[in-house]
């Protein structure tokens, strides 16, 4: 079976566990863009945090996954690392 396969029995199986699912796999994807980025660019974990007048540790945090940052956050290190966020909705 897929992922993807066992994806589509899980969401018919239990809705609530698919949302789950699908927002797990947003979060994944912003924090790797976020961390394949900056490394693209060559600029370390604390040059980012200065640019984006936020902690170093946050940044850690963020691409360690510990943590998910408030919208603006994430729209402040995005705007930064020349990343757009699109919205997209979610299927439960």
């Amino acid at each position: 079976m897929t992922w993807d396969e066992y994806k589509e029995e899980v969401k018919e199986k239990d809705p609530a566990a698919g949302l789950m699912i699908a927002e797990a796999e947003i979060e994944a994807h912003v924090i790797s863009a976020i961390y394949a980025r900056r490394n693209e660019l060559g600029i370390s974990q604390r040059e980012l945090a200065e640019q984006c007048e936020i902690p170093q540790s946050s940044i850690a945090r963020i691409e360690g996954n510990k943590t998910m940052p408030r919208l603006d956050t994430i729209a402040k290190i995005y705007a930064r690392l020349g990343l757009t966020l699109t919205p997209i909705p979610i299927k439960a």
